[in-house]
């Protein structure tokens, strides 16, 4: 990995921005009773990373739910967005700001690229405090796929502008990187809370912390 062509930074959000996995697994296990779906521990972490359309359409698949998808979406961005809202505010991850301060002080794009809604994502900006940052969002609902499709990274390449090598995508989770991969942009798998379930062998480089970048974005930019 080497950022001498880098021009632009791809976040995803959840599980990079904000350590919210473990939110989102209380959640969806309460949708999980709710509707009857009998999910165990390694089918649920199969779907981190994508979005409500598409994990909602594999479980309705396999689980045979009488409820209909827009049901199942409905009442999981209803519940994610009631309690986000109920939230004062929003940690976000350990050293996350510093890296963002950094690398927009050095005239570089930022997007964020996330399969959750832009509701969502926003009230999450909002909470955190980072919304100044970001130059770009992309969403699933806009981009009309979540990951592991790399519809949502190839939107937000688009937005930046930027050819895909001046772009580096930094993501946590299995589908995350797939969607990178299959997109053709360089890819960081953050190691961080909630991913220690996560195959991220198929990305550029792996760390375990933002400083890790930007000692490295620092060492090869001066």
């Amino acid at each position: 990995m080497h950022f001498s062509e880098t021009k632009a930074f791809i976040f995803d959000m959840d599980g990079v921005l904000i350590d919210s996995e473990n939110l989102y697994k209380i959640i969806e296990k309460e949708l999980f009773d709710e509707v009857g779906a009998q999910i165990d521990h390694e089918e649920h972490i199969a779907y981190q990373g994508c979005s409500n359309p598409d994990m909602w359409g594999l479980i309705k698949q396999k689980h045979k739910l009488s409820h209909s998808l827009d049901d199942l979406v409905g009442m999981t961005v209803e519940k994610v967005i009631w309690y986000f809202n109920s939230l004062p505010a929003i940690e976000p991850m350990p050293g996350v700001t510093d890296l963002l301060q950094l690398l927009k002080s050095k005239g570089l794009k930022l997007a964020l690229a996330s399969s959750s809604t832009i509701e969502v994502i926003r009230i999450i900006l909002s909470k955190t405090g980072l919304e100044h940052f970001f130059n770009v969002i992309a969403d699933s609902t806009e981009a009309g796929a979540g990951k592991p499709d790399p519809a949502i990274f190839l939107l937000a390449q688009k937005k930046l502008g930027l050819p895909k090598e001046n772009c580096v995508i930094i993501e946590d989770s299995t589908n995350g990187i797939k969607a990178a991969v299959a997109a053709g942009i360089r890819c960081i798998a953050f190691n961080g809370p909630g991913s220690e379930h996560q195959d991220q062998s198929a990305a550029d480089w792996r760390v375990s912390g933002f400083s890790e970048i930007m000692e490295k974005f620092e060492l090869e930019r001066t």
